[in-house]
C-alpha cells in the first residue's frame, strides 16, 4: 500500500519537482480535446454509435459491450501513469537494469496509448484524462523514494498493475464479438506480458511485489 501520510496533490507535486531536477521531459500527453473534435468528424461511426457511451451498441466492427470498454479505459488509465513513472525511472533508476527496462517500457506505452487512442476514436470510447486515485498514490509512493527503495517498489507497483489488467484482458479477448476490440486486446496482451517480463528480469520482483493468491 501506498505510504498513508502521501497525498495525490503532493505525489503529482514531488513528481513535477523530481522530473525537473532530472533535466529532461516526459513525452507529454495527448491535446484530448484535438482528439474529441477529431474524434467527432470521425466518418466511420454510425448514429447509433454516437448515442450512447453506456451498455451495448452496434457498431462495424460488431457489438461493442460495456466491458469493451472498460478494457480500452483501463489501458489508456495504465498509460496515464506507467509511461511518465517509466520516464522517471530512466534517470532516476539505481539499477542500471531498471534504467534499461524503464526505456522499453516508456517506448512501448506510447506505442500503446497511440492504439488505444485510435480504437477510442473509432469506437466513440471517451478516455480518461488522468491517473485514478490509487495510481497517484504509486506513483508518490515512487516517486518519494531513492537507490535501491526506489528500484524496488517501482517494480513492485507496476508489476501489481500489470498483473491486475492481465485478467481483464483475457476475459475480453475471449468474451467480446467486436473485432476490432479483439485485435487491440491482442496488441494490449503482448505490451503487458512483455512488460511483466522485463519488470521481473531485474530481479526485484520479491513476493510482496505479488497480490495475496485467491483461496
Amino acid at each position: 500500500m501506498a505510504h498513508p501520510s502521501t497525498t495525490t496533490a503532493g505525489g503529482l507535486a514531488a513528481l513535477c519537482l523530481l522530473t525537473a531536477c532530472a533535466g529532461y521531459t516526459p513525452t507529454p500527453l495527448p491535446d484530448t480535446a484535438a482528439l474529441d473534435a477529431a474524434a467527432s468528424a470521425e466518418p466511420d461511426a454510425t448514429p447509433s454509435e454516437r448515442e450512447s457511451d453506456t451498455g451495448t451498441v452496434q457498431t462495424k466492427w460488431g457489438p461493442l459491450s460495456e466491458l469493451d470498454r472498460d478494457l480500452v479505459r483501463k489501458v489508456r488509465l495504465a498509460s496515464l501513469w506507467e509511461m511518465p513513472m517509466a520516464q522517471d525511472a530512466i534517470q532516476r533508476g539505481e539499477a542500471a537494469r531498471v534504467r534499461q527496462i524503464s526505456r522499453e517500457i516508456a517506448a512501448q506505452h506510447h506505442t500503446l496509448d497511440g492504439q488505444v487512442r485510435d480504437v477510442a476514436g473509432k469506437l466513440r470510447i471517451t478516455l480518461p484524462v488522468k491517473p485514478t486515485d490509487q495510481q497517484q498514490a504509486w506513483m508518490t509512493d515512487i516517486s518519494g523514494r531513492s537507490g535501491q527503495a526506489y528500484d524496488a517498489t517501482y517494480v513492485k507497483w507496476l508489476r501489481l498493475a500489470h498483473g491486475q489488467i492481465f485478467g481483464v484482458i483475457g476475459t475480453v479477448r475471449g468474451t467480446t464479438q467486436n473485432t476490432l476490440i479483439r485485435r487491440f486486446s491482442e496488441q494490449a496482451n503482448a505490451a503487458v506480458l512483455n512488460h511483466q517480463r522485463l519488470l521481473e528480469s531485474t530481479g526485484l520482483t520479491t513476493p510482496e511485489s505479488f497480490p495475496t493468491p485467491p483461496s
